[in-house]
């Protein structure tokens, strides 16, 4: 029977839930926790990360459109901010992954001015020939794919969008992999340090790239986003700044793991040709995604006091919505735990969904698309050389090398 618990003052039935999520078990096998939550329509308690949780898809689906609950943090229930984390913090504060409208409407507007899914669309025969370029370097027969392909393919092609310089590529990568550990259970006030110092020099390069861009404009998405303009209104410099932080850590992290997923998975269930055809990649792509997606987890605040499911939540109360649960109910997908490319397609809750769905979604699946087929066909007879191993990243989920034999 579901335990009482009282919690900010509201009496609730949720069942009381533990799972440390950096524990080695679940780190490489999540689905099995998720089982016993996900068929059931309520909230549980999931103690480690000390708030409700939703596994099951309509219960996610209805928080990530419910106005009554979004990502930025009320003011008057924010933490004294730490000064080891200044400058992350000041990152973060004008970041629209954590805004709300009016701010977050005006700044995505603005970024989509830029952004567009015409200019992403433009892109695919560059990712097509770096992709070949990647693979053509690989001159050994084992490899680890994940490294010398997976890894490089998204930074680089960000930084080409960004119109930052190739030779940056190893520092933006070093940046931002500290920065995404403050969203990870791993996180530690060393980690929190070296996040915080990597955001200053992040910072740094930014300031002075952006500069050089107003002076010299390019045909490249700093200097469309210095130019972007909505009835006069422009992005300012620290807007601009974090905006070009977040393009560049959301645009290669998710991706970098999609593609070891997808590699890893595509070599289990047996490389079927059919799966790398153009009339089958797209929805393939999107099995990937449901089936062993790259982020697991969003929170939201309650934004008023709100009634949902079987929980009474007070405002400022956290809820997670545990997305890498919500592609394994089998009240939406029939047989949900298999790999089926095949399947009637059904929207996958993998880049969000509501106003904060993810805007470099159609840049990751483009690369996803291109560089997929590209691999299985240069290397068709491509092999795991040992089990893969998921890394200590959650709430992220991804690998941690994948080593794979390019032949027979």
């Amino acid at each position: 029977m579901p335990s009482k618990i009282r919690h900010n003052n509201f009496l609730s039935e949720m069942q009381l839930i533990s799972q440390n999520p950096t524990n080695n078990d679940f780190i490489q096998n999540p689905y099995k926790f998720y089982k016993n939550f996900i068929s059931n329509d309520c909230l549980y308690f999931w103690q480690e990360y000390n708030m409700p949780a939703v596994f099951d898809y309509v219960g996610q689906e209805i928080l990530f459109k419910d106005k009554r609950f979004g990502r930025e943090k009320l003011k008057d229930h924010s933490n004294v901010q730490e000064r080891h984390l200044n400058m992350f913090n000041h990152v973060e504060t004008n970041s629209m992954l954590e805004l709300e409208p009016p701010k977050h409407t005006r700044l995505r507007g603005l970024v989509l001015r830029a952004f567009t899914t015409r200019k992403i669309n433009t892109l695919q025969t560059e990712i097509a020939l770096l992709s070949h370029e990647l693979l053509d370097d690989l001159k050994v027969e084992n490899v680890d794919i994940l490294k010398e392909f997976a890894t490089l393919l998204p930074v680089i092609v960000i930084a080409r969008l960004l119109g930052v310089p190739e030779s940056m590529a190893k520092d933006l990568l070093g940046w931002s992999n500290d920065m995404v550990m403050m969203y990870q259970a791993r996180r530690t006030k060393e980690l929190e340090i070296k996040a915080n110092s990597s955001t200053k020099e992040f910072v740094s390069f930014m300031e002075k790239y952006i500069e050089e861009k107003r002076c010299d404009p390019k045909d490249d998405l700093i200097s469309h986003l210095i130019a972007a303009e909505e009835e006069g209104d422009k992005l300012s410099k620290d807007e601009l700044i974090s905006t070009c932080i977040l393009l560049l850590n959301a645009g290669h992290e998710a991706t970098v793991h999609t593609l070891g997923n997808g590699i890893k998975t595509i070599i289990e269930y047996g490389k079927e040709k059919k799966y790398l055809l153009p009339e089958f990649i797209s929805a393939t792509v999107e099995e990937i995604l449901r089936y062993d997606p790259p982020l697991h987890i969003f929170t939201r605040y309650a934004y008023e006091d709100v009634h949902f499911r079987n929980h009474k939540f007070k405002r400022g109360d956290q809820v997670a919505l545990v997305i890498g649960a919500a592609g394994r109910d089998e009240k939406i997908w029939k047989s949900a735990y298999s790999f089926n490319p095949f399947r009637s397609t059904k929207k996958n809750l993998s880049f969000g969904s509501g106003i904060h769905f993810c805007v470099g979604a159609p840049l990751a699946r483009l690369e996803l698309v291109t560089a997929l087929p590209i691999i299985f066909n240069k290397f068709p007879n491509i092999r795991l050389l040992d089990e893969p191993l998921y890394s200590n990243l959650y709430h992220f989920h991804g690998l941690r090398e994948l080593n794979v034999s390019l032949n027979n």
